[in-house]
């Protein structure tokens, strides 16, 4: 077992070099810039911060951020990020060591800035979701023991409930504090800071640690299989404080590229933003593809996209074909964890062949279906999801075997080594004794034209235990009624499968990462609804 794990590692490694020179990353460039920019990443190493400044370094005039309030080069995020690392550490004793900074904004200059910041000070970022409520941010503020506080002005009253002890800051004003901080150079941190994000539990969300020197390793294996090139105009609409999101700019950084963020996610925005500056990437959630296939795509000028990477959930039935028809071959989706990072990716290739494939694991990554007693599943075999690519990124872990880390999904592997997700362990629905998976009959019912989003879920039964009920939006203009639904699941699977339950909704209660919030169906299931 170790000789494989020192086998994936080799492969690992000699991976890097190839995938950087790959992307452009090894391009020779001027000599003086590029000693510059080895001397600084020997200095800053590769966490955020350190590619961030890399890049800096040896593109300075190159555009970094674009957002509603404009343009910023590289050079100019590079003194703004320093004078505000320094005000962050303003009024701190040396012993006390760097602030722990909780950060609750939407996609803009002024959070990726506040993380680059936070990086060069060796303060630890905790990223707040957005969707959260107040009672619920006030108890991470405790446990996470935070100094600073930084809050879009949208979040006014969380800065009021805040306790006095904490500094505040608003994160639309910070051109104000840059412009009363003194511009003084920085070193690097004796500490790293670590980067908190949290899950998306719809209770007390629980954090797990970006690594702060990571290494090219995570870049290297997630590049391997998604085309990403050096100096991409790359949008982000994943919120910055989800993993992928944050995920985004990590490779966004690493790649010197010009980063384009929208505040809100919007589909026409998104579009408008490839045509007006040129983006050839776009790191998105699965939920926001749907928002785009519902608008007259051929009226924008996409010609320069290359690559539109989603993750955070799967893709429901006929979503990527769909999408591919319309915007050509640049669907990659990954499937992962806040925890775990990536397992695998499917490629266009593969989700032609197999839409709903959740793809290979990249070199490096160990990926295995397991039993319950933790014997291997061979292919085709239904089991609990287990993986390893040597980046889990710390918290409690959920039970692993042999080095490998549970994500609690349940899913198989094809004879081609594609895996596909049949769904949580904790979500499997027992009717009647038998089991089923909710979300192959979301699948099933997602493909019916009139529909255009739905989930199912397992709701109390006093016969059978549970029952399914299906949940279902409907397409403007489009007319479709409950009986239409269960006769489609029941033409694919047994009667225990077919909802008896079919609500229909003007839209799905989601999250501000496109997840679908379960208990606010469950209670109106609750009440009859």
């Amino acid at each position: 077992m170790r000789l494989g794990r020192l086998r994936r590692r080799v492969a690992a490694a000699v991976t890097v070099p190839v995938v950087m020179r790959r992307s452009g990353l090894l391009w020779p460039g001027s000599p003086s810039r590029m000693v510059r920019q080895l001397a600084a990443l020997q200095r800053w190493g590769t966490s955020l911060a350190g590619s961030f400044i890399v890049a800096a370094v040896r593109d300075p005039d190159r555009p970094a951020i674009i957002d509603e309030f404009g343009t910023l080069t590289y050079a100019e995020v590079d003194a703004r990020t320093t004078r505000l690392a320094t005000a962050l550490g303003a009024g701190i004793a040396a012993e006390d060591g760097p602030p722990r900074v909780a950060l609750l904004c939407r996609n803009h200059r002024g959070m990726a800035e506040s993380l680059i910041a936070c990086g060069k000070l060796g303060a630890d970022a905790v990223l707040l979701n957005t969707g959260l409520a107040t009672e619920q941010l006030l108890i991470i503020l405790a446990e996470q023991e935070i100094d600073v506080l930084i809050a879009d002005a949208e979040f006014e009253p969380l800065l009021v409930a805040a306790p006095g002890s904490i500094r505040k800051l608003t994160a639309d004003g910070l051109d104000d504090l840059l412009a009363a901080t003194p511009d003084e150079p920085l070193l690097p941190p004796e500490r790293l800071g670590r980067t908190i994000v949290l899950s998306s539990a719809t209770g007390r969300p629980k954090g797990a640690e970006r690594p702060p020197r990571p290494g090219f390793g995570p870049f290297a294996a997630v590049a391997s299989r998604i085309p990403l090139r050096a100096r991409d105009t790359i949008l982000i609409e994943a919120p910055l404080f989800h993993s992928w999101g944050y995920a985004g700019l990590q490779l966004a950084l690493a790649l010197r590229a010009t980063i384009v963020l929208n505040r809100r996610y919007e589909a026409q925005s998104t579009l408008a933003a490839i045509e007006r500056h040129g983006c050839s990437v776009v790191i998105a959630v699965p939920v926001m593809l749907q928002r785009l296939l519902e608008l007259p795509a051929e009226r924008y000028d996409l010609t320069t996209l290359r690559v539109v990477a989603t993750s955070g959930s799967t893709l429901p039935g006929g979503l990527a074909t769909g999408f591919m028809d319309t915007f050509g071959d640049v669907l990659y989706n990954l499937y992962g964890s806040t925890e775990a990072s990536w397992v695998s990716i499917a490629t266009p290739e593969d989700l032609w062949d197999r839409p709903s494939t959740a793809g290979r694991p990249p070199r490096g990554t160990r990926l295995a279906i397991l039993a319950e007693d933790g014997s291997p599943v061979p292919p085709g075999g239904q089991g609990y999801i287990h993986a390893d690519n040597g980046y889990y990124t710390g918290g409690k872990p959920r039970e692993g075997r042999d080095g490998l880390l549970s994500l609690g999904d349940i899913g198989h592997l094809d004879p081609q080594g594609r895996l596909f997700v049949e769904g949580r362990g904790d979500d499997m629905v027992i009717s009647g004794g038998e089991n089923i998976f909710p979300s192959e009959v979301e699948d099933v019912i997602a493909r019916l034209p009139e529909v255009r989003e739905v989930a199912v879920l397992g709701v109390t039964d006093a016969r059978f235990g549970q029952r399914l009920a299906a949940y279902v939006v409907v397409r403007a203009g489009e007319h479709l009624d409950g009986d239409a639904v269960r006769d489609c699941v029941r033409q694919r699977f047994a009667r225990f499968a077919v909802p008896r339950d079919v609500h229909f909704l003007d839209a799905l209660p989601r999250n501000p990462t496109g997840k679908v919030v379960r208990p606010a169906l469950l209670s109106l299931a609750a009440a009859g609804r």
